[in-house]
């Protein structure tokens, strides 16, 4: 085998890793809970919980564009959602006040904290900084 065959193997195993680690990640949010949410953050490098719940009309407006964030990111940020109203806890701890609030976690901390409704690009460009 000469070195063009080597770079190219080495590079298909690259892009095979990268796909399988792909796969890992969820390609739309996944339900968090009080019991869940330290494994949920601490399982993903940089993880996004929408804290929500079903009577918020605001809330309401943000899930597509969670939705579809988690879509276009899949790979690069984990994205959760965690009812307020059914995990009292979290919320308490993290002091929400209101909702929408978006809890960005970067290696299970706290590093942003996007309070009510925001578009799309907007959150886009707020959560590719961390990347």
């Amino acid at each position: 085998m000469d070195e063009i065959d080597q770079i190219r193997e080495k590079k298909k195993q690259e892009l095979m890793k990268s796909v399988a680690m792909e796969a890992d990640w969820p390609s739309e949010p996944v339900d968090v809970t009080d019991g869940t949410f330290n494994d949920f953050v601490k399982k993903y490098g940089l993880a996004v919980v929408d804290c929500w719940a079903p009577w918020c009309g605001p809330c309401r407006m943000v899930a597509p564009v969670i939705d579809a964030l988690a879509k276009e990111m899949q790979g690069k940020i984990a994205f959760g959602k965690l009812n307020t109203d059914m995990n009292p806890k979290i919320s308490m701890r993290f002091q929400i006040e209101a909702i929408p609030t978006l809890l960005v976690m970067k290696g299970g901390d706290l590093v942003e904290r996007i309070v009510g409704a925001k578009p799309k690009e907007d959150l886009a460009r707020r959560l590719k900084a961390h990347l």
